[in-house]
């Protein structure tokens, strides 16, 4: 996974919100009166609010207690056709409250978390190494302090692909048994001077770091799989499943997921056992969207964002598991956690 230009450009500076692919998101949902959706990582609410424009109604859902806050507005605003769910989005089939027309799923970090400095996503302004979306739980800090190197990694190199982790990893354990680490700076510092910085690179050299700490603390991924599994209990025959991804770990969980859920994922040899075929639950995906040069170059973030989509089927929701998306093994985060 190549950290995609989306996490690289937010992942240091601030950023004015800007929903991506949004024209594109609201072509592929088809928003309307009488519609219900679940925004399902509510934000900012630049998606919810273009749903309630165009009439429909909207269950919007965010881990982060601040999101929440500040949707509260839009919600007296919406008369009666918003509601805001503080929860994570691997739940949503629970939130939704009943079959809905619409999942729309915006993955990775969101600008307003980027752009506050004490909440330790960003290292291009000083902070405490923190990272949490749902603020609870283990921390970054407490991830880079206890995790034993050799698990620090795997986390650097499946999450992040930082070619450097095990240099890296070795270096935080060495450094954390005199001084922990507890500030942003303190890491991207670090790192740097570990690894060096070649002029012409475009990214700091910890950006990769961040990205995989970020992606560990969240259980970003694990949280895709099962928000999928969420939606396609959710979804009304014929309603509409929306996701945007800005890496390929996260892009290849949504088109394993579409591939296996629509029977496009390759069938079984000839010379073993027939067996039923499955019907699909969702039909065959549409044709994957990346945002236009025009969007690119008016939201940076948007560079690396891919588009899938399909819709529901009327089969019932098949039984799944996170071993079915092939997920990288990781260590467990509150075992390998001390603090």
């Amino acid at each position: 996974m190549m950290a995609g230009a989306g996490d690289i450009d937010a992942g240091g500076g601030p950023a004015r919100h800007i929903p991506v692919l949004l024209d594109e998101v609201l072509a592929a949902v088809s928003p309307a009166p009488g519609k219900r959706i679940v925004d399902g990582t509510f934000g900012a609410g630049g998606y919810t609010r273009a749903f309630l424009a165009a009439g429909a109604s909207v269950v919007g859902i965010d881990r982060d207690p601040d999101a929440i806050a500040a949707g509260r507005d839009m919600v007296a605003a919406a008369g009666g056709r918003l509601e805001l769910v503080h929860g994570r989005f691997s739940q949503l089939d629970v939130f939704a409250g009943g079959p809905v027309d619409a999942v729309v799923l915006d993955i990775g970090v969101s600008s307003m978390q980027l752009d506050q400095g004490g909440r330790g996503f960003s290292f291009r302004q000083d902070g405490p190494l923190d990272m949490r979306m749902g603020q609870a739980g283990p921390s970054a800090a407490d991830v880079v302090n206890s995790v034993k190197a050799g698990d620090l990694t795997r986390i650097f190199g499946l999450l992040g692909e930082e070619r450097h982790a095990g240099r890296i990893a070795r270096m935080i354990e060495r450094r954390r048994d005199t001084r922990p680490f507890e500030r942003t700076l303190e890491l991207a510092d670090a790192i740097e001077t570990t690894v060096g910085r070649n002029p012409k690179d475009r990214i700091h050299p910890a950006t990769r770091v961040f990205q995989a700490l970020r992606i560990y603390v969240n259980d970003e991924l694990g949280e895709l799989a099962q928000a999928l599994l969420a939606a396609e209990r959710a979804l009304k025959p014929g309603g509409r499943l929306a996701v945007v991804t800005f890496h390929s770990l996260e892009d290849r969980i949504v088109k394993t997921f579409l591939a296996d859920r629509s029977g496009r994922s390759g069938g079984g040899s000839r010379h073993l056992p027939q067996v039923a075929a499955v019907v699909p639950v969702f039909e065959r995906p549409d044709a994957v969207v990346a945002a236009s040069e025009t969007e690119a170059e008016r939201n940076p973030r948007a560079r690396s964002a891919k588009l899938r989509a399909a819709t529901r089927t009327a089969a019932p929701a098949r039984s799944g598991s996170l071993a079915d998306f092939g997920l990288p093994r990781l260590p467990d985060l509150h075992s390998t956690s001390e603090r």
